[in-house]
C-alpha cells in the first residue's frame, strides 16, 4: 500500500472501553478532516463488579459492560465489536531498568530492528511471581557512550543503549477483565493503560513537553503520572479515590450511602469557605423519621480532609520521582474525582504548584467538546485517540464496523480479524506497545 492510501478515511472509527470502579464507560469516535475527533456516541453503566480497579464479580461486570455497549449502540446506530480496553487499579506497579545491546556492523546505520530488540530485552526481566510487563517506554538513548539521545535511528554507534520506563500488573487482574471484555461479546484490540489514555485527551503539548504530573482521581484509585519532554517519568497507583470520601460522608454524617453520594456532588467542597457559614441542608428522614439538618461546613471539612490526604500522597509520589522542581507547567487534575468545587485551590495550596482541571477536549472537534464537558470522561476519549495511535503505529487500518440504519446494514471496510481465544492473546498483548 503507498503512502498516500494511509491516510485514515473520515468514516473510520475507534472505540474506547472504560472498566471503572464507579462507572463502565463506552466511547466511539473518529477523525474529522481537520485530524480532531468526533464522538458518535456514548454508553454508560453503574460498574457493580470492579473495585479498586480490580474485577471483584465477572457476571455483574460483563452485565454493566453489556448495558453500557447497548446505550452507546442505540445512540450512534453503530456495531461494537473491537475494543480499546483501559486497565489501572492499585496491582500496576513501575520501575526504571538500563538496557544495552551491542550490534555486529558498525558500518550500517541504527534502526527500527535493533530499537525493537532493545525494548523486547525489556520483557524478559525477572518479575514477581504472579505479575507480567505490560509496557516498556524508552526514556532516552545512549550511542557509544554519547547520552541524552531522544531518536538514535540513522545512526552510527556499536553499543546501544537506553533507560526504560517498565510498567508491571498482576496477571490475573488482566485476565479477569478480559474475560469479562470476552463475555460481554466483545474483542479486545489492546491494553491501555489509563492514566496514558487520559494524559492523552486532555495535555496538550507544552505541557507534555515542559513538565507536568496528570492526577486522574478516579472511584477507587488515584493515578499519577509524569510527563517531561514528551516522555513519561514516572507512573504511581494511590489506593484512594472518590468512593473513599462517599464513605467518610456516610460514616461522619450517619446518612445512607446514596444520600452522602448526592450531598457530595451537589454541595460538596475541598476547602471550607466563608460562605457555607450557617448554611444547613435538610435530609429527608427514612420511615416517618424527622429529616436530618446537616452543617455544610461540616460537610467540607469531612470532604477536605481525605482530600488533603489524597493530595498529600500525590505531593509525595511527586518529590520521589525527582521531578518536582521540572514540572514547568504544574499539575493537572482529571478524573470524576476532580469536579468537586475548590480543588484545584486546594492541590495548588498544598503543593504550590500552578493547578488546572483537565478536560477531555484537547483533540476534540467543537461539536464533540460541547458533548463531552466533564473530566469523568477523560479516559474514555483517551482510549479512542490511543486506538488511533495504535493503528498508525502498527500500520493497520482502524476498525469500521458495521453501522446499522434502519433494516439494512451498511458494511463499510471491515478488514479481517483474528477471532481466538483472549487468553491465548494476553502474551501477545503484553508484548505490543501502546505508545511511540
Amino acid at each position: 500500500m503507498e503512502e498516500s492510501e494511509q491516510v485514515l478515511n473520515t468514516g473510520d472509527y475507534m472505540i474506547g472501553l472504560d472498566i471503572g470502579t464507579t462507572k463502565i464507560s463506552v466511547m466511539i469516535g473518529r477523525k474529522n478532516q481537520y485530524g480532531k475527533l468526533e464522538i458518535l456516541g456514548t454508553g454508560r453503566a453503574v460498574s457493580h463488579g470492579v473495585a479498586r480497579g480490580i474485577v471483584a464479580n465477572i457476571d455483574k461486570t460483563v452485565a454493566s459492560i453489556k448495558e453500557a455497549v447497548d446505550e452507546a449502540k442505540q445512540n450512534s446506530g453503530i456495531e461494537i465489536d473491537e475494543v480499546f480496553v483501559g486497565i489501572a487499579g492499585q496491582h500496576i506497579k513501575s520501575l526504571q531498568h538500563r538496557g544495552e545491546i551491542v550490534r555486529d556492523n558498525i558500518d550500517m546505520e541504527i534502526n527500527k530492528i535493533d530499537i525493537e530488540k532493545l525494548k523486547s530485552n525489556m520483557f524478559k526481566l525477572i518479575t514477581i511471581p504472579g505479575e507480567e510487563i505490560i509496557h516498556v517506554i524508552p526514556q532516552e538513548y545512549t550511542v557509544d557512550g554519547e547520552d541524552g539521545i531522544q531518536d538514535p535511528k540513522g545512526m552510527s554507534g556499536v553499543k546501544l543503549e537506553a533507560n526504560f520506563h517498565v510498567i508491571t500488573a498482576q496477571v490475573g487482574a488482566v485476565s479477569n477483565i478480559m474475560r469479562c471484555v470476552e463475555k460481554a461479546g466483545l474483542t479486545p484490540k489492546d491494553l491501555v493503560l489509563e492514566s496514558f489514555a487520559s494524559a492523552a485527551s486532555t495535555l496538550d503539548d507544552d505541557e507534555f513537553r515542559e513538565g507536568v504530573a496528570l492526577v486522574d482521581i478516579g472511584g477507587g484509585t488515584t493515578d499519577v503520572a509524569i510527563f517531561l519532554d514528551n516522555i513519561i517519568r514516572h507512573t504511581s497507583v494511590i489506593p484512594f479515590g472518590g468512593n473513599v470520601i462517599t464513605q467518610d460522608i456516610k460514616t461522619g454524617l450517619s446518612i445512607l450511602e446514596k444520600q452522602a453520594e448526592l450531598l457530595k456532588i451537589k454541595f460538596g467542597s475541598a476547602m471550607y469557605t466563608e460562605d457555607q457559614e450557617n448554611v444547613m441542608i435538610s435530609i429527608p428522614g427514612l420511615r416517618g423519621r424527622e429529616p436530618k439538618e446537616i452543617a455544610v461546613k461540616n460537610l467540607s471539612e469531612i470532604i477536605g480532609a481525605r482530600y488533603k490526604e489524597i493530595i498529600d500522597l500525590v505531593y509525595h509520589q511527586i518529590k520521589v520521582s525527582g521531578y518536582e522542581n521540572k514540572l514547568m507547567t504544574g499539575i493537572v487534575l482529571t478524573g470524576g474525582g476532580a469536579q468537586i468545587r475548590n480543588l484545584k485551590q486546594l492541590t495548588a495550596f498544598i503543593t504550590g504548584k500552578e493547578t488546572r482541571i483537565g478536560y477531555p477536549n484537547e483533540h476534540l472537534g467543537s461539536e464533540s467538546k460541547d458533548a463531552i464537558v466533564s473530566p469523568m470522561y477523560a479516559t474514555g476519549v483517551g482510549l479512542v485517540l490511543k486506538g488511533f495511535e495504535y493503528a498508525e503505529y502498527t500500520n493497520t487500518s482502524p476498525k469500521a464496523n458495521s453501522i446499522v440504519k434502519g433494516e439494512e446494514e451498511v458494511i463499510e471496510n471491515e478488514p479481517e480479524t483474528d477471532r481466538g481465544g483472549i487468553l491465548e492473546k494476553i502474551k501477545e498483548w503484553f508484548t505490543e506497545e501502546n505508545i511511540d
